[in-house]
């Protein structure tokens, strides 16, 4: 008989999962996402967002300017929406569809929103629905490096170069 969720042992049958990992959909493989246990659903980055007056649900992953970007519209009777509430408080309403994704080699049907991430650092946003009884999160593990700690790197080394240079490009000149 197999274990209910609620009766799992901590490593019994779950993987474990990084705070940041490459997940793969459909035949797009190696896409980085951020896993994210504060947020209670999944979110992916989609354009060309369309209902048909037959209902049907139509988008593109991600958009021309991501690497991930195939130009392939998929599309979706079965679909739902969704109000998300951003950590800051804004409220949007999103259209919710389910897709295969494979984390750590590991297929899941993944119910995800469908929105605009082009300014995330990550165009997939794992929340707690998707890993629940299935992944364990180890937040030391980071098999993306994220965008942003190559640039900290290159200015923390102009900071140690020369401090006041620094201050007077970066520090005072955003006041």
């Amino acid at each position: 008989m197999a274990k209910s969720q609620s009766t799992m042992q901590v490593g019994d049958e779950l993987r474990i999962i990084g705070s940041t990992e490459y997940v793969s959909i459909g035949k797009l493989d190696k896409i980085p996402a951020k896993i994210d246990t504060g947020a209670d659903s999944s979110s992916i980055w989609a354009s060309d967002i369309e209902v048909s007056r037959d209902g049907t649900l139509t988008f593109k992953l991600f958009a021309p300017k991501s690497p991930y970007y195939t130009g392939e519209t998929l599309e979706s009777k079965e679909y739902k929406v969704s109000v998300v509430r951003s950590s800051n408080g804004n409220e949007q309403i999103r259209y919710r569809t389910t897709l295969p994704i494979k984390i750590n080699g590991c297929t899941v049907k993944a119910a995800l929103t469908l929105a605009d991430r082009s300014r995330n650092n990550f165009p997939i946003l794992i929340g707690r629905r998707t890993i629940s009884g299935k992944f364990l999160v180890d937040v030391s593990k980071i098999n993306v490096e994220r965008p942003h700690k190559a640039k900290s790197k290159k200015l923390n080394k102009e900071l140690i170069e020369n401090p006041y240079k620094f201050h007077n490009k970066y520090i005072k000149k955003s006041k």
